[in-house]
């Protein structure tokens, strides 16, 4: 599958960390986040300042241990400043190893964008996760909302995902699922669970259930940021719950 440029990822990571940052500009930092309602706003903010900075050391070569973890995160006085920064250091080290240089990704050797595409779509969802707590704006562009949904199918199809999430393994068994973007220029998802696993093509066709809405709002439904009720389900429903049920990356 065609990856966006890595110009792309990058105007697209820079975009959503400035819009993260908009949104967190004079929110209660100690609130919990409703829609990552185990952590409070100050965990996703020093998430977001860790883990290019780790994406950015394995690739350039560096060791994949030691997991940052968001709770012990301390972002500096210009946290705004340091996100940017982080976000900076891991395009400039992608464009430094040159982008299809093979390195460690959680889903086995890949090129060295799988990290910034990784970037860009976490850091999106969780700009929509700031704004809805600071009750703001939030806009995700239609293509980088397309390729977080190819992103999300790639990973969960892979053999290796559900030995790191066991409940993946619960989308094995038999049903199929459309999901049908209201926008005409992007192609749609044909998603077939089998008995080993989960594949999935680009386009349109007969499914069990059908999911329709703009881009931005099926990947927020995928990725449990809103409700079911923003979409059109066509189908069988109890497929589609099944689905988000465990499909949590």
């Amino acid at each position: 599958m065609t990856q966006p440029h890595i110009d792309r990822l990058a105007s697209g990571l820079l975009a959503q960390t400035e819009a993260f940052a908009d949104a967190v500009d004079g929110t209660d930092w100690d609130a919990f986040v409703p829609t990552c309602p185990q952590w409070r706003l100050r965990v996703l903010v020093g998430h977001l300042g860790q883990a290019p900075r780790w994406a950015a050391r394995i690739v350039r070569g560096g060791s994949a241990d030691g997991v940052p973890d968001p709770q012990e995160a301390a972002p500096p006085q210009d946290w705004r400043a340091w996100l940017l920064a982080g976000a900076a250091e891991l395009v400039e080290a992608v464009r430094e190893v040159g982008p299809g240089t093979p390195v460690w990704t959680v889903a086995g050797t890949g090129p060295a964008t799988f990290w910034l595409r990784q970037s860009t779509h976490d850091t999106s969802v969780h700009a929509v996760d700031a704004a809805l707590l600071a009750d703001v704006p939030y806009a995700l562009e239609p293509d980088l909302a397309a390729d977080a949904v190819t992103q999300g199918l790639e990973l969960l199809s892979s053999p290796v995902t559900a030995t790191l999430k066991p409940a993946v393994a619960s989308l094995r068994g038999t049903g199929s699922i459309g999901l049908r973007p209201s926008e005409e220029s992007i192609e749609g998802w044909v998603i077939t669970r089998t008995p080993t696993g989960v594949s999935w093509r680009r386009g349109r066709g007969p499914t069990d259930v059908t999911v329709t809405g703009a881009v931005e709002d099926l990947l927020l439904v995928l990725m449990r940021r809103l409700p079911p009720q923003r979409v059109t389900i066509d189908g069988d429903g109890q497929l589609f719950d099944h689905w988000l049920a465990h499909s949590a990356l």
